[in-house]
């Protein structure tokens, strides 16, 4: 029998969004450290886990500051729904108009093993950098399930 997937944990996340003479474009944020630097998917949403009692578009607002070091804009939420990812964390997920500079970008740091199991501990950032990208190209690059997310708001948000 295959191992069965526990039970995730939920995450909350914003997606910056801008329409240019381009088009769509979303800020996506690249995960730190060294697990993450040379993986084809090491992209994600800014997000991070719900806190016991809080509400779940203040947790992505909350981690949008954190990873981004940027306020996000206080316009209207879309709300793009739900996802659960290959690891079985659930993630929800907000899109929001607004657009920023990402060289200004600065993440909270954190503690991790490096290399695995090695009793030694380095400091990260979470998130090592933003790109604004077009959704298709956000598909390509973020963990595969978090790609819905995009297509949703393509169909909410049509340019022009």
């Amino acid at each position: 029998m295959g191992k069965q997937k526990k039970a995730g944990k939920v995450s909350a996340g914003l997606i910056l969004y801008r329409v240019g003479p381009g088009g769509l474009e979303v800020l996506i944020a690249h995960m730190g450290g060294p697990l993450w630097a040379k993986k084809e998917r090491g992209w994600s949403i800014p997000k991070g886990e719900i806190d016991p009692g809080e509400e779940p578009l203040e947790t992505a607002r909350r981690e949008f500051v954190e990873e981004v070091g940027i306020e996000p804009p206080s316009g209207a939420p879309i709300h793009l729904g739900e996802i659960t990812q290959k690891s079985g964390k659930r993630v929800l997920a907000w899109a929001i108009e607004g657009d920023l500079d990402p060289t200004r970008q600065v993440s909270v740091t954190c503690e991790i093993q490096w290399p695995p199991k090695s009793g030694r501990t380095i400091e990260i950032p979470e998130v090592d950098r933003v790109e604004w990208v077009a959704p298709s190209t956000a598909r390509n690059l973020v963990i595969e399930a978090q790609g819905e997310f995009f297509e949703r708001l393509e169909k909410l948000v049509s340019p022009g």
